[in-house]
C-alpha cells in the first residue's frame, strides 16, 4: 500500500525569539516531510500562515508526493504556543488530487521548534494509528530580510536574505534573474522591490514572495531653468458648443475587458476590516474616481475556500463593502459605486493560495449621451 504521509501543517504563532517578545511565524514556508517509515520517499511542503483572532494562527498546508505533482493534498491548519514551540493540528481537507484505493494522506499534529537566524522551523509529527502512519520529520524555511530595511542611496550594498537555494528576480513573473543565493550586492537609486523564490523541495504552488529595499539621501533633480515667456498667439477659435456638450455627456471610461485585482487591499483574516497596507492603493484609487467624476465603479469580494461556504459569501459581500466605505469617506459619492460578493466561488489560482482572498474593481459603462 502506497502511504502518502502527511504531516499536517506548520501552523505558527509566537515563538521566543527573546525573553520577553514572541517571533511572529506567519507568512510562506516552504519545505519537505522525511523520515516516515519509506526508504527514499519524500514529500515537498508549503505552509501559508494568517493571523487570526486572539493572537492564534491558521492556514493551509500544501503537500505533493516527491515526484509526483499530480499526487497532493491541502489541508487547513491551526496552532497553539508549547512551551518554546508550537503545537500544530490538522482541522479538516480542503482538497486532493491523485486520490486512489491504495493510498492515503496521514494526519495529526506535530511539534515543532523555531531557529529565527535561519527562518527555519523543524519538528517531528505524530500522526493518528490509521494505515501505516506513525510519524515523520518536518524542515521548512521562510524568505526573511535580515539586512537593512533602508540603505544609503548610490552605495554598494549587501542585501541579505534567509531561505534555501534562494533565486533572485528584478519581476513577478520570473522572467529576468538576477542573483542566487542568501546575498546579492548591487546599488539602489531608489525603493526597490526584488521577488524571491526557494529552490528547496519545490512546489507547484510555491510562492513568489516580494522583498522591498527602500533608500535614503537621494539628491533631489536640479530645478529647471524658467521657462521663456512665449510669444502671443492668436485667440482660439470659438468651439464648437454643439461638440463641446456631447463630449462632456460622453463617459471618459468603459468597462475593461476583465476586472483589475487591487493586490495590496487586503483584510484581517476572517473580518472585512482593512489593514493599512491597503490604504495608499485606495486613496489612489479615489484620487482617480475625483478626476473623472463621470466614472463609476464595481467593487467584487472574493475569499479562498477556508472556512464554510456561507460564511464565505457574507465575509466577500462584506469586505465589497468595506472598500466602498472608504472610497464615499474619501468624498466619492456612494451611487457612483457598487459592489457584489462571490464569496469561494471564483478563485483565480489553484487552492491554495492566498491571492485568492482579493478586491477587484471595474469600469460601469455609462449608457447613452
Amino acid at each position: 500500500m502506497i502511504k502518502l504521509s502527511f504531516w499536517i501543517g506548520v501552523m505558527a504563532l509566537l515563538l521566543l525569539l527573546g525573553p520577553a517578545r514572541a517571533q511572529s511565524l506567519t507568512g510562506i514556508w516552504q519545505g519537505v516531510e522525511t523520515d516516515t517509515g519509506e526508504p527514499g520517499s519524500y514529500w515537498p511542503a508549503e505552509l501559508r500562515l494568517q493571523q487570526g483572532k486572539g493572537g492564534s494562527l491558521f492556514g493551509v498546508l500544501y503537500q505533493e508526493a516527491g515526484g509526483r505533482p499530480g499526487v497532493s493534498v491541502a489541508f487547513e491548519v491551526r496552532a497553539a504556543r508549547a512551551g518554546s514551540g508550537l503545537r500544530l493540528e490538522h482541522v479538516r481537507k480542503l482538497s486532493e488530487t491523485g486520490r486512489s484505493a491504495f493510498s492515503y494522506w496521514c494526519d495529526g499534529a506535530i511539534t515543532f521548534t523555531y531557529d529565527p537566524a535561519q527562518e527555519k522551523l523543524t519538528g517531528r509529527a505524530t500522526y493518528r494509528p490509521v494505515g501505516e502512519c506513525d510519524s515523520g520529520t518536518l524542515t521548512l524555511y521562510r524568505v526573511k530580510l535580515k539586512s537593512a530595511a533602508v540603505v544609503p542611496a548610490n552605495a554598494e550594498t549587501t542585501i541579505r536574505v534567509s531561505g534555501r537555494n534562494v533565486l533572485w528576480y528584478a519581476d513577478a513573473e520570473l522572467k529576468q534573474p538576477i542573483a542566487t543565493g542568501n546575498t546579492f550586492r548591487t546599488k539602489l537609486s531608489k525603493a526597490t522591490t526584488f521577488y524571491l523564490t526557494q529552490g528547496y523541495y519545490p512546489t507547484s504552488q510555491s510562492a513568489v514572495v516580494p522583498i522591498t529595499v527602500q533608500v535614503t539621501g537621494v539628491t533631489p533633480a536640479a530645478k529647471p531653468a524658467a521657462p521663456k515667456p512665449a510669444r502671443p498667439t492668436p485667440a482660439p477659435a470659438r468651439p464648437d458648443t454643439a461638440r463641446l456638450d456631447t463630449a462632456r455627456r460622453s463617459p471618459a471610461y468603459v468597462v475593461a475587458p476583465t476586472p483589475v485585482v487591487l493586490p495590496t487591499v487586503l483584510f484581517r483574516l476572517g473580518t472585512p476590516e482593512l489593514l493599512p497596507e491597503g490604504l495608499p492603493a485606495l486613496n489612489q484609487l479615489a484620487t482617480e474616481l475625483q478626476a473623472h467624476p463621470a466614472l463609476k465603479l464595481r467593487v467584487a469580494g472574493h475569499t479562498d475556500k477556508i472556512g464554510e461556504p456561507r460564511k464565505n459569501q457574507v465575509l466577500s459581500e462584506q469586505r465589497a463593502e468595506a472598500v466602498k466605505a472608504y472610497l464615499v469617506r474619501a468624498g466619492i459619492a456612494a451611487g457612483r459605486i457598487s459592489t457584489v460578493g462571490y464569496g469561494d466561488a471564483r478563485p483565480r489560482y489553484p487552492s491554495p493560495d492566498a491571492r485568492n482572498r482579493r478586491v477587484e474593481v471595474s469600469e460601469v459603462r455609462e449608457s447613452g449621451n
